[in-house]
């Protein structure tokens, strides 16, 4: 007999297949088997396991494309297996980590210890990105190809710039010959080097340096250029300026191969907010003033940012103790990003519900190709969530994360996961 669960009387909501509306989900052997109403009634199934969703929402589980897991070298702030436990806590059953490791993820073996730690460690999939530079040096090309090889699902030196334009020319034609996804932190360090928020007047009412929302945005066009004459796939990492926005968008309306994301945070809050000087609320690329944050919410609308990622960023207490110019950059977000997406997108009516889960998990599966993901089609990996979309709760720590270091603490939140199942085992249940 195969192993088998029922997701019963829950509105199945699943943009990659244009269903909304109250289904039944047979789960077996860890797949997606069978979609339809009444499946719990039938004779045949009498005696599967069953989790009523009545009331609720039953979704994809969601794929967060950025995130970084602190594994191997500063387990103190985050390990694979944490930061597995606060994804799935938040309704994400998929994670793509970044490469800034100590050391940095840039070979075949670095690549396939964490693989193997994830097999053991990780209630969920994580997946791994390979480092476009040899230690994030910006200097030389890693081995595209044997990165791939050794399972790599993307490139990139997030956390840092590729400054040298001609570098990341060869990085895009090198990778889109091997059908890898390029993902890039936007910043130009020549106008944002030495800042901690951004530059506005919240920045000069506190004696504190800024970095330009052009910092961003120049990269962003560079990016765009590099893409159009590559022909290329490119990502833009964690957006945050109303002109990236607009950049992103008529490069998209002339065929340019660019997508984009949005984290929480930014869409969120802007830099008025920050409390004093308080380092859990320092981030790169910052907080920017409330207009960036109404041009990240049409972006979201429109469809010219296409995914919803944290940017999952753990730091430890005393590291954050720190002045605003000394602490480290990054906050965490797996545990509240489902719920501050509801909140801010869904609930201000912002994005319609199939809009939103589509931006948290059909989305960025489809962008890093994962046919098995973000979807309850028959036959996809059996990764869904249990919404509850108005449970009104309070993030507080302790969290499942090693770190506590979010701005969203104390803030009154409306929606959140109530069980997620992955490969359709339980990882998480309230």
């Amino acid at each position: 007999m195969p192993d088998r669960l029922i997701v019963a009387n829950g509105l199945l909501i699943d943009p990659a297949v244009r269903i909304e509306a109250v289904r039944d989900v047979l789960i077996e052997d860890g797949k997606i088997s069978a979609v339809a109403a009444g499946l719990s009634r039938k004779s045949a199934l009498k005696g599967a396991p069953v989790i009523d969703a009545k009331g609720k929402w039953v979704i994809p589980g969601l794929v967060d494309m950025h995130v970084h897991l602190r594994e191997p070298g500063r387990e103190g702030d985050e390990t694979i297996a944490t930061g597995a436990k606060a994804a799935a806590r938040g309704g994400v059953t998929t994670v793509l980590a970044m490469a800034n490791t100590e050391p940095v993820s840039d070979s075949p073996s670095q690549l396939a210890f964490l693989r193997a730690k994830a097999r053991t460690d990780a209630a969920i999939t994580v997946l791994f990105a390979g480092a476009v530079t040899i230690g994030q040096k910006g200097e030389q090309l890693t081995e595209f190809a044997k990165l791939r090889a050794a399972g790599a699902a993307a490139l990139s030196d997030d956390g840092r710039p590729v400054m040298n334009a001609g570098l990341l020319r060869r990085a895009l034609e090198y990778a889109k010959d091997l059908g890898l996804l390029v993902i890039d932190h936007c910043e130009d360090l020549n106008l944002s080097n030495g800042s901690c928020v951004h530059d506005g007047p919240e920045a000069l009412r506190k004696g504190l340096k800024g970095a330009p929302w052009a910092a961003e945005t120049v990269h962003v066009v560079r990016d765009i250029a590099l893409a159009e004459l590559t022909g290329a796939r490119l990502h833009i990492a964690h957006v945050s300026a109303a002109a990236s926005v607009e950049a992103i968008k008529a490069a998209k309306k002339n065929g340019v191969q660019i997508s984009a994301e949005a984290s929480p945070h930014h869409f969120a809050l802007n830099d008025k907010e920050i409390p004093g000087y308080d380092s859990n609320w320092k981030m790169n690329p910052p907080l920017r003033g409330a207009e960036d944050r109404l041009a990240l919410l049409a972006g979201l609308a429109d469809g010219t940012i296409d995914a919803i990622a944290t940017d999952h960023a753990p730091h430890g207490c005393a590291a954050k103790a720190l002045d605003m110019d000394f602490a480290p950059f990054g906050v965490i977000g797996l545990e509240t990003s489902l719920a501050v997406a509801l909140t801010d997108l869904f609930h201000k009516k912002i994005l319609t519900r199939r809009k939103l889960i589509e931006r948290l998990s059909s989305g960025p599966a489809a962008l890093l190709g994962l046919k098995n993901k973000g979807t309850l089609a028959p036959g996809a990996d059996a990764d869904l969530v249990v919404v509850d979309p108005d449970a009104a709760w309070t993030p507080a720590a302790p969290f499942f994360s090693k770190s506590r270091n979010t701005p969203f603490v104390g803030r009154r939140l409306k929606g959140r996961a109530l069980t997620t199942l992955c490969a359709g085992r339980v990882v998480h249940a309230l």
